[in-house]
């Protein structure tokens, strides 16, 4: 009896020992690792945004979202960026015919409310393969307004250009007007930021015009702002090596209300393809707008005999999107910080 006692109050003792020494020992801190960093990380409004990519994917919430080859992050070495990529011809929006991968804004808003958007980019690529004679060839859009009713046209689309052999490219905006009854009429006036504007196009197919001597380098960081308050969109560019440009528009009421305000570019780009339309006067009061930004591929595979200033001539490779990317047809574009919110009132310089 007494040594049935004695091993069990051994065993007792036994087990509080190794219960006492488990409980000294401390247990590793594993911390969890994320393997991926998503476009999310690097600019965290992607909640107010949804995308369509250049494949024809689209995804309404973008939290922890990338697409191979298309919309993702990357680090340059000392930057992490959300590369935004899409081919010469691929898979699209009902109202265009041009490839992208952009983000579309899901707050709607009209011009009397208004809206901020920012972003700070590089262009890494254009489209190598167009027509010189072609005002949209080499060229993506980075950032726009896009209204959601009428003619649904855009108030602004920011524009890099680079012709094949040029080191520098340029950076322009294009206010569309909203069109005077049907659309048929509707053009673009281009404004210079740095290098030239849409309208400076090659002599011939192959024969580019004279580099710009102010223009931006692909892989050089420039910034913009498009601040619309009251009615009145304000544009700020910003880049390190050069001179900040602004500029004022008014959304709601028309410079180009009668036949005699049309600028004389318009009547020399457009004139082939008959496009001399006025605008509302009225322009985008009251019509509801939203932003896109990203990577518009304004290069595409349609005949320029058709539509010397919006049809390329790009080669397409029947639309192989692995082809067009390995033989330089696509554009690719780098952002590193961007904002979106409601308009502010601009300070004073």
């Amino acid at each position: 009896m007494n040594i049935k006692i004695t091993k069990s109050l051994l065993m007792i003792g036994i087990a509080l020992l190794v219960s006492n020494c488990s409980s000294t020992i401390k247990k590793p801190i594993v911390k969890e690792t994320k393997s991926i960093t998503y476009p999310s990380d690097v600019i965290p409004f992607m909640d107010e945004w949804k995308i369509l990519c250049g494949d024809g994917t689209t995804f309404k919430e973008l939290g922890n979202i990338e697409h191979k080859d298309f919309f993702y992050a990357t680090n340059d070495g000392k930057t992490d960026w959300v590369v935004y990529k899409t081919p010469n011809s691929g898979i699209t929006s009902r109202t265009s015919s041009n490839t992208r991968t952009e983000l579309g804004q899901k707050k709607h808003w009209i011009p009397e409310t208004g809206g901020k958007l920012t972003g700070t980019l590089k262009v890494m690529h254009v489209s190598t393969s167009g027509d010189a004679r072609v005002a949209a060839s080499y060229s993506v859009v980075v950032g726009q307004i896009h209204s959601d009713e009428g003619h649904e046209n855009e108030p602004i689309k920011i524009f890099y250009k680079k012709f094949p052999g040029h080191k520098k490219g340029s950076v322009f905006w294009n206010y569309e007007i909203n069109t005077a009854g049907d659309n048929s009429g509707r053009w673009d006036y281009s404004t210079v930021v740095w290098g030239y504007d849409m309208s400076v196009v090659g002599s011939d197919s192959k024969t580019p015009p004279k580099e710009p001597e102010n223009g931006i380098e692909l892989g050089e960081e420039f910034s913009y702002e498009i601040n619309v308050y009251k009615g009145m969109m304000y544009l700020t560019f910003t880049s390190k090596n050069h001179e900040t440009i602004k500029f004022t528009k008014n959304l709601l009421k028309s410079e180009f209300s009668k036949k005699a305000d049309i600028p004389k570019q318009i009547l020399t780009l457009y004139a082939a393809i008959n496009r001399d339309g006025v605008e509302r006067e009225n322009a985008y009061a009251g019509e509801i707008q939203y932003f896109k930004q990203g990577a518009y591929n304004q290069t595409n595979g349609k005949n320029p005999e058709d539509n010397i200033v919006w049809s390329t001539g790009s080669e397409t490779y029947n639309g192989d999107i692995a082809k067009q990317y390995a033989n330089g047809c696509f554009a690719e574009v780098w952002f590193k910080e961007a904002t979106v919110g409601p308009g502010t009132l601009p300070t004073k310089d």
